[in-house]
């Protein structure tokens, strides 16, 4: 994957989703880790987003944590996106468009994260993000 079309905060995102998957002895990066990554990336708009959205930003770090912590661990060898991340991460390229944008944000990210059929994308939807809402909300951000 090319990670030139991603903006620096989306790579650190990345970058951190790496590194915790490595911490957890997980061999791939999966989308929770993404998240996870996204949630501790500073100077993001995330949790600005959903303090407008009114989700509890705690919360769902610890649903998430539980999740990750579920995964299977191993020891040694290297950390890879997993298949479910690499389309996930292709899907986000699509925004693109949307919000005529050069590069890949880690709204864009967070978008694509919420439209995937796996359990984080059902987490940010049992804990109430739309992708409606956020849309609209990013977009407002913007002007």
């Amino acid at each position: 994957m090319n990670f030139d079309k991603f903006t620096i905060k989306s790579q650190e995102a990345i970058q951190k989703a790496q590194e915790l998957a490595l911490q957890s002895n997980h061999s791939q990066i999966e989308n929770s880790h993404i998240l996870k990554g996204i949630l501790s990336t500073e100077e993001n708009l995330v949790p600005y987003l959903l303090q407008k959205l009114q989700i509890n930003q705690n919360s769902l770090e610890q649903a998430l944590d539980a999740m990750i912590s579920r995964q299977p661990t191993t020891s040694g060898g290297n950390v890879y996106l997993s298949q479910a991340s690499s389309k996930m991460l292709l899907d986000a390229q699509k925004y693109l468009k949307d919000f005529g944008d050069q590069y890949v944000s880690i709204e864009h990210i967070l978008l694509s994260l919420l439209n995937q059929k796996d359990d984080t994308s059902m987490l940010l939807k049992d804990s109430g993000i739309k992708e409606k809402q956020l849309k609209t909300l990013i977009k407002e951000m913007r002007k």
